[in-house]
């Protein structure tokens, strides 16, 4: 008798979880089943009774939008229309003319047209304004409009119509629109004591290709022996573009990256595929707090494979995979369904999106909850808030009056304006402002009225409202009227102030009308502090790139 009870007990323990697990599946089919009904049934009765015409493309995308925005900013939905976006997002390829547009006042300008591109063989330069594209007057566009319509079907004709600065007629121009593709690479030079340069602006497919040719380029010719990859403001892209590239420096086989999620689908361990090109050349990597995703997979397995020394600022903190999944209509959804792990077992995730404060508002996660872990060589490193390098470096530029000329495009005006008095400039290596130019720009900017309401101006007045409104400000009218007279700028004394950072930022603008993106970044390099640090480690006598790794 009592074996017949235990094994009813047994049997029922069994079932148990079964049966809760059958339950949970039940009630989840059942609510999302409920919900679409509610929503057909909302949607509908909107159609029959609503008093206006809707628009039932644009009601459906705010509303999958909205679903969306409650569940992180990587997971969004892009119709069809938005195809081209997706292509450009994952190859760098699109077909169009190259080059980019704003908006300047009521105005489309060409804001650059890139090099070797069919824009610019073209002679459409930077300060173009656009009148018509293919006889289509775009005076009440906007920009995206006027860029999709610059883009079209490879080798078939684009017609534009465009007012250049100092001519009195309009210029009309027939090309063929071509097949753009973006190299990731934007840069790459050598320095002395034979290190490489490498500039990686983006994860598209061509990513560990290009950054390879670069680098096979510079040891052929410069027998480099060190090499820099410099992976700032650079938000990621594919995964595996990032694997190979670790799999330049490290033995073949090694893991890189362990992905998991809810479905076993999203489980995932990635090693590199192939034995290594470069297995003994000194590495460092530069980021910023825009290095994200898979920037951070190379900088943080570099890291944590004591594989090479990390310098610059903290990365952004996005550990977590998107997966593009086709829908019906030629739609795409682009949703996260894992968190990324790398090779000490960390996840560098800073923000938590499924725990909101009530405002809906997320926060980083404090550097006091993140746990410890340990690098090949023993090295403590963190989980939670993005890569803290090795090195540690510091952006002491602050929201000055640089920043306020930028936003206004007034840098953009006058380059245009500088264009046609100077026909050509020293190469960027040797290009300098002088003080007469900072004269020039300064009496330019009082003749357009340049003025700005800082930031702290701005927090000031509201706060004065709501002193006005809880009934203190008669109480400390005397203080606040002092607070404001410190903090309305004094538009003269900050140029003075600020120079040297305004005749960097114009200066790249000028540069890039006569050397285009290349010249701003050789440019840029000049006083790049960054790269001064790297290096500076990469020096032959410097003893400080092995002690950062532990390396006797």
């Amino acid at each position: 008798m009592k074996r017949i009870i235990l094994s009813l007990v047994l049997a029922i323990t069994i079932a148990l979880p079964l049966f809760s697990a059958q339950t949970n599946t039940d009630q989840r089919t059942f609510r999302i089943s409920k919900n679409l009904n509610i929503f057909n049934s909302v949607f509908r009765d909107l159609d029959l009774f609503y008093v206006d015409t809707l628009s039932y493309d644009k009601m459906m995308k705010s509303t999958i939008d909205g679903m969306l925005a409650k569940l992180d900013p990587y997971t969004v939905y892009m119709p069809e229309d938005e195809t081209d976006d997706l292509t450009f997002m994952t190859t760098g390829e699109y077909a169009g003319i190259g080059a980019m547009i704003m908006k300047s006042g009521n105005d489309i300008v060409v804001s650059e047209p890139y090099e070797g591109m069919p824009a610019q063989r073209n002679d459409v330069r930077a300060g173009d304004k656009i009148i018509e594209v293919d006889g289509a007057n775009v005076s009440k566009f906007s920009v995206s409009e006027v860029s999709s319509r610059l883009k079209g079907t490879p080798n078939t004709i684009i017609k534009l119509k465009i007012l250049r600065p100092g001519e009195k007629n309009p210029i009309e121009k027939s090309f063929m629109r071509e097949k753009i593709q973006m190299n990731p690479v934007r840069y790459y030079t050598t320095f002395p004591n034979k290190v490489g340069y490498v500039l990686l602006s983006e994860f598209t497919d061509r990513a560990a290709l290009e950054l390879k040719n670069a680098v096979e380029d510079m040891v052929k010719n410069h027998q480099i022996e060190s090499l820099v990859i410099d992976i700032r403001n650079n938000g990621g892209g594919l995964i595996d573009e990032a694997i190979k590239i670790v799999g330049y420096f490290v033995p073949k086989g090694t893991e890189v990256v362990t992905t998991k999620g809810k479905n076993a689908e999203a489980d995932r361990t990635y090693r590199t595929p192939v034995e290594p090109l470069f297995p003994n050349m000194k590495l460092v990597v530069l980021t910023n707090r825009s290095s994200a995703s898979a920037s951070e997979i190379v900088a943080g397995s570099i890291q944590d494979l004591d594989r090479g020394v990390i310098v610059g600022e903290r990365t952004f903190g996005k550990g977590l995979v998107q997966n593009i999944r086709p829908l019906d209509y030629g739609g795409h959804l682009k949703v996260t369904t894992a968190k990324y792990y790398i090779p000490s077992g960390r996840c560098i995730q800073a923000i938590d999106y499924s725990h909101r404060n009530q405002d809906g508002s997320v926060g980083r996660v404090p550097d006091s909850l993140t746990h410890e872990f340990k690098t090949k060589h023993g090295r403590i490193v963190r989980d939670g808030g993005g890569i803290v390098p090795d090195t540690l470096t510091k952006d002491d530029r602050k929201l000055n009056v640089a920043y306020y000329i930028y936003a206004q495009n007034l840098y953009f005006d006058y380059a245009t304006q500088y264009v046609l008095q100077h026909k050509s400039i020293l190469a960027p290596a040797e290009f300098a402002l002088t003080d007469d130019d900072f004269k020039s720009f300064t009496k330019y900017l009082i003749d357009k009225k340049f003025s700005y309401t800082s930031q702290s101006e701005k927090y000031f007045n509201e706060l004065v409202e709501m002193a006005k409104y809880e009934g203190l400000y008669d109480r400390a009218t005397t203080e606040f009227t002092a607070l404001k007279n410190k903090l309305v700028p004094d538009v003269t004394s900050s140029l003075n102030q600020n120079k040297s950072e305004i005749m960097d930022l114009l200066s790249l603008e000028i540069i890039k009308r006569y050397y285009f993106q290349k010249g701003q970044i050789e440019y840029s390099l000049r006083t790049d502090n960054d790269l001064k640090v790297a290096l500076g480690l990469l020096q032959p006598n410097s003893t400080q790139y092995n002690k950062i790794l532990n390396i006797q």
